[in-house]
């Protein structure tokens, strides 16, 4: 009698234990409670939304930058001609340094020429002498020649102003009015400049 006695109780304590244990234990299908925090991965997406949210659209800009990006090109622009500029005005001024340099000192070497030819006009017994001077003439005129040196043309051309100085006028058959008859004193242009204007005689 006892022994039944004790199986039935053992077998109510069992089934109290089962029920205490399914209760404890959470059904698959529970709905979750609201204001309960969401999962890692639906944290992480809602973030990735929201940005897309706040982003800029695509390929569009604002009137700002679009502003900006306006003055930066006209200045720079700007700054682009600035320096061109600059470039060609000292590029010139060297040109004209390099060209002009030596204009004072070949002026002053007109009238050592101017000497030699007349030196040489005169007649001399010393053939070896006046061949020793000719070519001392001949070395110092392509020396100056070299460095830019020209001897502006005279005799039977059109008398103009910009290259000769009229001394004196002749009637003269041999050539035709207005025409050079006559070089008093040579003149010369250094690199296109004329440094010495021809001394003539004009035709009437």
């Amino acid at each position: 009698m006892t022994t039944m006695m004790d199986n039935e109780k053992n077998i109510q304590e069992e089934e109290l234990k089962e029920e205490q244990t399914a209760a404890a234990e959470p059904e698959d299908d529970e709905i979750p409670v609201a204001g309960a925090e969401p999962e890692p991965e639906d944290q992480e997406e809602a973030e990735r939304e929201s940005d897309k949210e706040n982003a800029e659209p695509d390929g569009k800009e604002t009137p700002e930058k679009a502003g900006e990006d306006e003055a930066m090109n006209a200045k720079y622009m700007r700054l682009m001609a600035d320096f061109q500029n600059y470039r060609r005005r000292t590029e010139k001024e060297k040109s004209d340094i390099y060209a002009y340099a030596n204009e004072k000192i070949v002026t002053q070497l007109l009238e050592v020429l101017d000497n030699f030819e007349r030196a040489l006009q005169h007649e001399c017994e010393d053939k070896a002498y006046v061949e020793g001077m000719e070519m001392i003439f001949k070395q110092l005129s392509d020396v100056l020649e070299k460095s830019g040196l020209e001897e502006i043309k005279a005799l039977g051309e059109d008398f103009d102003p910009n290259f000769h100085n009229a001394v004196m006028t002749e009637d003269n058959a041999d050539y035709e009015s207005g025409k050079v008859t006559g070089v008093m004193q040579k003149g010369y242009k250094l690199n296109n400049k004329v440094i010495r204007p021809s001394m003539v005689k004009v035709n009437n």
